[in-house]
């Protein structure tokens, strides 16, 4: 066995398939989401081992900052009061298991926008990237965004609203100004994550570009000093929910309606896509979108949460005292699903008397991950998938490759791709890896989420 998992369309299990080395309405704008493959990782097994680990460890860090966040937002309110299409691709080889896509900024009729590879988070609102003059960078494989070239930068001044109310409603933190009570100074912000990771510097804005599409006065941190579990990236792309999040500043243009589509393979030539607008006829889903409600938590204004009331592995029905909880967080940042304890032990179960059912032998497990398998010498194998049923009757099922998560690439170590939770009321995070070959719709204006089965790979 080598290479990485295809899987075939099935509603209970599907026989995942191991493909082997070869040699050789609204205005609508499409961004491009490839995915990297995983031949960018170390092929010798020690190398690819410590690779895999300090990425599922990053996926944790990032989990647990939610967390963090989660109960930093609630205990804050507490104490006040009771249609454009860009490719999006996998971040692996800008070691990150996220999905990237590309955006532009600055420019003018005469020239070119920078091009700007950034990390897409539905779980952030403030899109970013560093910035020349640059006190503290990561290193990144882009040019750094030099404001001095553009002739459309401006800073935002600290009398503007963007400053205040509408930076604390996406960061936790108001503006502040070198110098207090100077309202025309430079605003600047102070963007801190629960794992450590930060990014500080000046609130901007410039002209984006996203594919064809050009936006003026779009407002984005300028980084200066920056830190943290971003790879290789430029910044991140905020598409939350408040003021400053990309989908809220392009909301007259698309609606407030994005979706996105994230590859499952890893030939490095295709790509899925992220589509700006409402516009349904770039999609490709082979199966309706089903509609489920979108909740919103006024103490935690970025996210995005659904509820979830049943779940069945291989189509046998599980139960558990943590399904039909409220307030499922889906996040395009996390990697990983994290699952309630009961429901993380309900479906595990299920799934090993399946699994081990078929004879596959158990290897140990890695890292973040407890339940794996040896699956050398099976070319294919049978694998039960995870269905979850959302409130209003909308069933998603897994991919088969969201449900397998392979660390040897000879198919020595195969894991179970989620994770339990440390606590039953901590909150559940439904992760991309499980969210791969699927379309899913945000619809802001309609208070929504929609999910259809679709081919994400376009070449």
């Amino acid at each position: 066995m080598d290479g990485t998992p295809r899987g075939r369309h099935g509603t209970a299990a599907t026989l995942l398939t191991w493909e082997r080395k070869k040699s050789g309405a609204a205005a609508t704008t499409v961004l491009q989401l490839k995915h990297h493959s995983f031949t960018a990782t170390p092929d010798e097994p020690a190398a690819r081992d410590r690779y895999l680990r300090r990425l599922l460890a990053a996926d944790e860090a990032r989990a647990n900052s939610l967390q963090l966040h989660n109960n930093n937002r609630a205990a804050a309110s507490t104490t006040q009061s009771r249609s454009a299409e860009v490719p999006l691709t996998s971040g692996i080889s800008f070691q990150t298991l996220n999905y990237v896509t590309t955006l532009g900024l600055g420019g003018s009729s005469g020239s070119a926008a920078t091009n700007l590879t950034v990390i897409v988070d539905t779980g952030s609102d403030l899109t970013w990237v560093q910035c020349k003059p640059c006190s503290v960078c990561y290193a990144q494989r882009d040019p750094l965004f030099d404001p001095a070239g553009s002739a459309t930068y401006a800073a935002v001044r600290c009398n503007a609203s963007a400053c205040a109310a509408s930076l604390k409603a996406a960061t936790g933190t108001p503006g502040s100004c070198a110098t207090t009570g100077a309202s025309n100074e430079k605003c600047y912000y102070a963007l801190a994550y629960g794992d450590g990771s930060f990014s500080r510097g000046v609130l901007a804005t410039d002209t984006l570009a996203l594919g064809g599409a050009r936006l003026d006065g779009f407002v984005f941190g300028c980084g200066l000093s920056n830190r943290g579990l971003f790879g290789g990236t430029a910044g991140l792309m905020g598409l939350g929910r408040t003021e400053l999040s990309l989908v809220s500043q392009t909301a007259s243009r698309y609606g407030g309606v994005f979706s996105y589509c994230l590859p499952a393979t890893t030939s490095g030539d295709a790509s899925g896509s992220l589509s700006l607008g409402g516009d349904a006829s770039s999609y490709r889903n082979t199966t309706p979108v089903a509609y489920t409600r979108m909740i919103a938590d006024p103490a935690q204004p970025p996210f995005y949460f659904l509820n979830v009331t049943g779940a069945a592995v291989g189509g046998t029905p599980v139960s558990a005292a943590g399904l039909g909880a409220s307030n499922v967080l889906i996040d395009s940042g996390t990697v990983i699903t994290r699952l309630a304890p009961s429901v993380y032990r309900a479906v595990r179960a299920e799934f090993t008397r399946q699994f081990g059912a078929a004879g596959y032998q158990a290897a140990p497990g890695f890292s973040i991950l407890d339940t794996c398998y040896d699956l050398t010498g099976h070319d294919e194998v049978k694998v039960p998938l995870l269905t979850l049923r959302l409130e209003g009757g909308a069933d998603v099922t897994v991919d088969a490759t969201g449900m397998l998560f392979v660390v040897r690439k000879d198919g020595s170590q195969v894991c179970l791709a989620m994770a339990s939770l440390s606590y039953e009321d901590q909150t559940p995070i439904i992760g991309n890896y499980q969210q791969k070959n699927k379309r899913v719709v945000y619809d802001t204006a309609g208070s929504r989420l929609g999910f259809a089965d679709e081919d994400c790979s376009y070449v």
